[in-house]
């Protein structure tokens, strides 16, 4: 293990010796910047606060006994999801509340309070601790130590093994040149699923099949394994090779989201015993890292044939894939496994979410449809990267829907000081869950907290401008959060998601291509049109109606 990391190391300072100058200087004024923010209190005054403030003991809580008892059947919590119960838990405690630790888990102290949110991410430290994916972290590094040797990804690893991995793979994804190199590619599998939408749909009433969730997993997977494995595996063209093994890691994937939230977060013996939910997990797992290695090593056997052939691209036409293979072959064997496990079901649930909110507000649809054909006249025309620089509207439609149908119901951190949270001391080393979902339709956060406003997002004068019929009127700023810590739907700091310009990328792509085809309607009820699990995902059939625009 110490091989391996020593080896990470290696790799990693020489990456930032030769490749990622310009991320260090960035990185630098957002530290400066955030250090200037922290230090505006002096230790005096730290001191002073911690003082006055109640004792961590004094943190609204249950008993053991009686959270277990509430999980039970009958109980308060019983069968509840993510989001569920966190409204639930506020409702009976308030805004801040310790979840006592069960079956091997330590305290956990659940926060709604924004402020909070700012000071716990201003004193995350230089390697921010996020303690999720528990099981993820297991499968890894226990169960599959031998496979992942050391190399476990960005979501299983903490401290100076995540800052390695993590210093080789933060140039590639978050330039945003490495990523708008893929918008043709991306485009033409945006394209396909145009194409596929006809062919599914019922020809009488122009609705989708219950299952279309499938499609827009298919599509999701196909859009991030153009990125991820450099190729298109032509899941949208009808072509049967890969769809028995693209429903075997929908399937994986599922059970991962599912069951991760029941042995992470809901009274479970996993750690002691293996459980009959812990074996199903530890299986869906294994068949995730194996369909994605498949994946993977045929596209690393590719690249490298096309290298001793002679036929090895130029530098800046490599693909992120063929970057990092140059870099280390197990960092980029892991990092594509990682883009592939959470690239698929959380695209589908961000791209439902989009369409439900512009199929219910048909204006706001019209207003979308009209900056896009000012942008592509033909419906079938080619998109560029310098178009999608010219659609504000169409971003900011993409961020009010994040808002309404959120992907997860906060961040989690470990502070590496003492803070003074809502009035209580926590010390260094609490877990604290920061759960932004109950306030992103709060009106103590925003005006208009209900309603679908992508307006509010339009960050200057000309942006509103463009965005005409009747948007100019209503003003952004009066319709935005009262804290820029209330939405932070990629997280925050060094450990904000890395996949985030990939999402960005593929949303717009698909969101503005099926806008100019398709006048979207959904003719159902959208109550618990979502269900939390580890992420929000869809809970009811996506029957959408897709109407040609002529």
């Amino acid at each position: 293990m110490h091989s391996n990391n020593a080896r990470c190391m290696k790799i990693g300072r020489d990456v930032f010796k030769t490749n990622i100058k310009s991320w260090l200087k960035i990185y630098k004024r957002q530290c400066s910047s955030s250090s200037s923010t922290a230090g505006a209190n002096t230790s005096s005054d730290a001191a002073l606060e911690w003082q006055q403030a109640r004792p961590f003991n004094e943190v609204p809580r249950d008993s053991v006994l009686k959270l277990i008892c509430k999980f039970l059947p009958g109980g308060r919590y019983y069968k509840l999801d993510s989001t569920q119960f966190v409204k639930a838990m506020q409702k009976e405690f308030g805004d801040i509340y310790v979840m006592p630790g069960l079956m091997g888990k330590p305290d956990a102290l659940y926060t709604h309070n924004p402020v909070d949110f700012e000071r716990v991410f201003r004193n995350e430290g230089a390697w921010p601790i996020r303690p999720s994916s528990e099981v993820l972290r297991y499968h890894r590094s226990k169960l599959r130590a031998d496979f992942y040797d050391g190399v476990e990804g960005i979501l299983a690893t903490q401290g100076e093994q995540w800052s390695s991995f993590r210093s080789v793979v933060t140039p590639l994804l978050m330039q945003p040149k490495n990523i708008k190199m893929y918008v043709g590619k991306m485009a033409q599998v945006n394209q396909e699923l145009v194409e596929r939408i006809r062919l599914l749909r019922n020809a009488e009433t122009l609705e989708m099949p219950d299952n279309f969730e499938e499609t827009l997993q298919l599509w999701a997977l196909e859009s991030v394994a153009v990125i991820a494995l450099d190729k298109q595996l032509g899941l949208l063209r009808g072509e049967s090779e890969h769809f028995a093994v693209a429903s075997k890691l929908f399937a994986a994937l599922k059970c991962f989201f599912t069951l991760s939230l029941e042995l992470e977060y809901t009274p479970s013996l996993w750690r002691l015993v293996a459980t009959p939910k812990y074996k199903r997990l530890m299986q869906a797992m294994d068949d995730i890292q194996n369909i994605t290695w498949n994946y993977t090593k045929e596209a690393i056997e590719k690249l490298e044939a096309e290298r001793q052939q002679g036929s090895e691209r130029k530098e800046s036409e490599k693909s992120v894939l063929e970057k990092l293979l140059k870099i280390d072959k197990k960092i980029a064997t892991v990092m594509a496994m990682d883009l592939l496990l959470g690239g698929v079901d959380t695209t589908t649930s961000l791209t439902a979410g989009a369409l439900l909110c512009l199929a219910k507000n048909p204006e706001k649809q019209a207003k979308l449809r009209a900056e896009i054909m000012h942008v592509l006249p033909h419906k079938n025309g080619e998109f560029t990267a310098d178009a999608l620089n010219s659609m504000p509207y169409l971003r900011a439609c993409l961020k009010e829907a994040l808002r309404i149908y959120p992907l997860a119901i906060g961040n989690m951190r470990v502070p590496q000081k003492d803070l003074v949270l809502s009035g209580y001391q926590v010390p260094k080393g609490t877990r604290v869950s920061m759960i932004s979902t109950t306030l992103l339709q709060s009106e103590q956060q925003y005006a208009r907290p209900l309603e679908y406003l992508p307006e509010r997002w339009l960050r200057t004068s000309g942006d509103v401008a463009a965005a005409k019929n009747g948007a100019a009127s209503l003003c952004p700023e009066q319709l935005k959060a009262s804290s820029p810590f209330t939405y932070l739907p990629f997280g925050h700091g060094a450990r904000a998601c890395l996949g985030r310009r990939i999402s960005d990328l593929e949303m717009e792509l698909s969101i503005a291509r099926l806008v100019r085809n398709f006048q979207i309607e959904f003719h159902y009820p959208t109550d618990n049109v979502f269900k939390g699990m580890l992420i929000n995902m869809p809970n009811v059939p996506l029957k959408f109606k897709f109407i040609d625009i002529n």
